[in-house]
């Protein structure tokens, strides 16, 4: 059954998306990452444009982060100062990213670049999490402690030093500040929360508890997402509502499910997993930059 997405101008089988929101939905689950940074590039993969792919899954973002902050803050897993403080980067990196993803549009090289971004991030993402995982399984087997998960660097010395009382922290602001910054650029440049690259900076990096940092995302996430979101829509006119909804759709039932299923399973283990899974995202993204289409066209003056 094919519906017609009005802002990517094509029609797409309903069960497909539906699908494809489900299995996004379930590695979510199993995983416990938001699944923004494997949504966009199978949304490319079935044919959607990619400013479209981009500027929708930062709308689909907000539904699951809005679902899992109020469960995390029940639990007195916020820390809200901290989350302010991310909060402000991620706006400015968040307004600034559209700009540039504005002015790549403009210049007729959105397209590559977000692929690039995606190739890059998810192959050193990938390849940083096998070695962390492979590690983590190699210490359980030998039954070695792990070590300290950061360490202090002259970064936690510089000016404008906060206590975050929730997190047992005194670093200086600048350094959420500039994370969140970071991140916010990632967010509307790559239609992603930034979770997967915000969660371990906020771990190894801020030295943040694990069960902080969480809901702490989570919270900052929200509002960066609904930024992109409304920039998206003003300024470029590329978030397509039908294909955000039936994503979102997909994705609430397939998470039910993942949830239940990676409870069964070693952390460790689904390290490896996540790891193995993002690599080959980024070699089929790899090969989509170097094979030659098959509908090659050329335009040119017939002599």
């Amino acid at each position: 059954m094919q519906i017609y997405l009005p802002i990517a101008e094509m029609s797409v089988n309903v069960f497909l998306l539906l699908g494809l929101g489900g299995a996004i939905g379930f590695l979510s689950g199993v995983f416990g990452v938001g699944g923004g940074f494997l949504m966009t590039p199978l949304l490319i993969f079935i044919g959607i444009p990619p400013p479209i792919a981009v500027a929708t899954q930062a709308n689909n973002v907000i539904a699951s982060s809005v679902s899992g902050s109020f469960s995390q803050w029940s639990r007195g897993n916020v820390d809200f100062k901290m989350g302010l403080i991310l909060l402000g980067g991620g706006f400015a990196g968040s307004t600034i990213g559209v700009a540039i993803f504005s002015l790549l549009q403009t210049l007729g090289q959105i397209d590559l670049v977000i692929n690039l971004s995606y190739v890059v991030l998810l192959g050193t993402v990938g390849v940083l999490m096998l070695i962390e995982g492979t590690r983590a399984l190699l210490r359980r087997r030998r039954k070695i402690k792990p070590g300290k998960l950061h360490t202090h660097t002259w970064l936690h010395g510089l000016p404008l030093k906060t206590r975050f009382r929730r997190s047992r922290l005194y670093v200086s602001a600048l350094l959420p500040f500039v994370i969140g910054f970071a991140v916010g650029i990632l967010s509307a440049i790559m239609g992603v929360g930034g979770a997967f690259v915000l969660v371990p900076l906020m771990i190894y990096l801020l030295g943040m508890p694990t069960a902080i940092v969480v809901g702490t995302s989570l919270f900052q996430i929200i509002f960066v997402s609904v930024n992109v979101t409304f920039l998206q829509a003003i300024q470029n006119q590329t978030v397509d509502i039908v294909l955000a909804l039936l994503l979102t759709i997909g994705g609430v039932v397939g998470a039910q499910f993942g949830g239940r299923f990676g409870a069964r399973l070693p952390g460790d283990t689904l390290r490896l997993m996540l790891g193995i899974l993002i690599l080959g995202v980024a070699v089929r993204l790899s090969l989509e930059l170097v094979v030659p289409p098959d509908d090659r066209y050329s335009l040119g003056i017939p002599s």
